[in-house]
């Protein structure tokens, strides 16, 4: 995995509530092996028309936020099944960070698992930044040493997180190199203090 640390990125705004992982990637794209080429079926029946076509008033078509890094939803995302598909299609897409208040028990686990940052703020800060990312694009850095995430504007906000997680994702290590770096620093603080 990418160790994440500091992203700057003009934010996407999602603002739905209870998007479930069927509507993050749905069932039709899931015979892949692979852990990449998800990104494509994002959103897909949201970003597409039935023909095909672009759907011009979904914000994922909108050039204004191509290349975002930071998707910013509202409550309860990744709600429905514990496909893991769901944060495959979110990395494979471009977006390392998802902020919203709530998320999905198991999605919020595998956020973390395969290097996405899931940041959860209050309910009223979300609803402030969906506010500013869908009048005008709006750049947010995320700090995760520092546990913050600021505005293009100054406004800060501040987030709390699991100390083995953080560290799995400032290090870019998975659960199994987390446990290994673990082990051997237990075994020599042992073998210091034998």
């Amino acid at each position: 995995m990418k160790p994440i640390n500091e992203v700057r990125s003009v934010m996407t705004p999602l603002n739905r509530k209870n998007v479930d992982t069927d509507q993050i990637i749905s069932k039709e794209f899931l015979k892949r092996i692979e852990r990449t080429g998800f990104g494509k079926y994002l959103f897909y029946h949201w970003r597409f028309q039935a023909d095909g076509t672009e759907n011009k008033e979904f914000v994922l078509n909108d050039d204004r936020f191509k290349d975002s890094k930071i998707l910013v939803a509202h409550d309860n995302f990744g709600c429905g099944s514990s496909r893991e598909h769901a944060p495959w299609a979110i990395l494979d897409y471009g977006f390392e960070v998802v902020i919203a208040p709530s998320f999905a028990d198991i999605f919020h686990n595998n956020c973390f698992k395969n290097g996405i940052l899931p940041i959860r703020l209050r309910v009223e800060e979300v609803e402030e930044l969906l506010s500013k990312g869908e009048s005008a694009p709006y750049t947010l850095e995320i700090n995760l040493e520092e546990q913050t995430v600021k505005g293009e504007d100054g406004k800060t906000y501040s987030f709390d997180i699991d100390p083995y997680y953080k560290q799995m994702l400032l290090n870019g290590w998975d659960e199994i190199a987390l446990t290994f770096q673990y082990e051997e620093h237990i075994a020599q603080y042992e073998k210091k203090h034998a």
